[in-house]
């Protein structure tokens, strides 16, 4: 079995959106003292919301993390966020995806925010064109506060689009706040799958979208400590890297960064320990 999965170590990334206020470099050193086998860094920033860390545009924060990667020794996994937008065309993220390459990502998370179907057709596959060119994957994320927002909706989107470089990527959070079956993923072919989102929340879906967003961006659960069930979602996927998305401004304001990525890592795996299946 890979050692990525079920009957080996699982492999375990730290995404941006946890600590999102530390800059590149340090997410990298943060991510190596805690135990982490991976770091996934927030390197495409048009539009976020806060710090921008375009990579490509900032060259003392690339040189230092360059640094912190050599130094820590510990890789890259993804980058993100490729959103398709109406007023962005694919290749602006150009710059950032070929630094991602370089500094050994497999992969480039995507979500999509506009509700034009044959325009967003159009630009992801124009973007796992772009991304192919560097030898990458294109990670396409659903999101319930998106126009792409549930796993039928993404499922579409790979079908119709057919690159072999298209991957689906599940967050746990999504996934539930989706209302999706766990048995839909059943029939999905396993070489869709890199990676996973894994966090938990409360159970009960906010009707209030700004809430729901809130929660989002700003108040996941540790994992075991939400209502969601995150073993039932992960029993239904092949062997993925967990990448740990786990913003929560009111545990990392108490531990600091450091403790809660920290906490984060600590928390899954002992989930993981009481649920040997997921």
């Amino acid at each position: 079995m890979d050692a990525t999965g079920r009957g080996g170590r699982q492999r375990y990334s730290l995404a941006h959106l946890t600590i999102i206020d530390e800059p590149t470099d340090e997410l990298v050193r943060i991510a190596h003292r805690t135990g982490y086998d991976y770091v996934s860094p927030r390197l495409i920033c048009h539009g976020m919301p806060g710090h921008d860390y375009s990579l490509a545009s900032q060259p003392d924060l690339l040189a230092a993390t360059r640094r912190a990667l050599r130094e820590t020794g510990i890789p890259v996994h993804d980058i993100e966020l490729a959103r398709i937008l109406a007023d962005h065309d694919p290749r602006d993220y150009e710059p950032e995806i070929a630094i991602g390459a370089e500094l050994g990502a497999t992969g480039v998370l995507s979500s999509i925010w506009v509700d034009d179907r044959p325009f967003y057709l159009d630009s992801f596959g124009r973007l796992c064109d772009l991304a192919a060119d560097y030898g990458l994957t294109v990670n396409l994320e659903f999101v319930p506060i998106a126009a792409v927002r549930t796993l039928a909706d993404a499922v579409d989107v790979l079908r119709e689009v057919d690159r072999p470089n298209a991957r689906l990527m599940i967050d746990l959070h999504h996934f539930h706040r989706s209302g999706d079956k766990v048995e839909d993923l059943d029939a999905l072919p396993a070489q869709w799958f890199d990676f996973c989102h894994l966090c938990d929340a409360p159970g009960e879906i906010p009707a209030d979208p700004e809430e729901m967003t809130h929660i989002l961006r700003a108040a996941r659960s540790y994992v075991g400590e939400g209502g969601i069930d995150p073993a039932h979602i992960l029993g239904h996927l092949p062997p993925v890297v967990y990448s740990i998305e786990l913003p929560n401004v009111a545990e990392e304001a108490r531990r600091g960064p450091e403790g809660h990525a920290r906490r984060c890592l600590d928390t899954a795996k002992a989930y993981f320990t009481s649920h040997p299946a997921a």
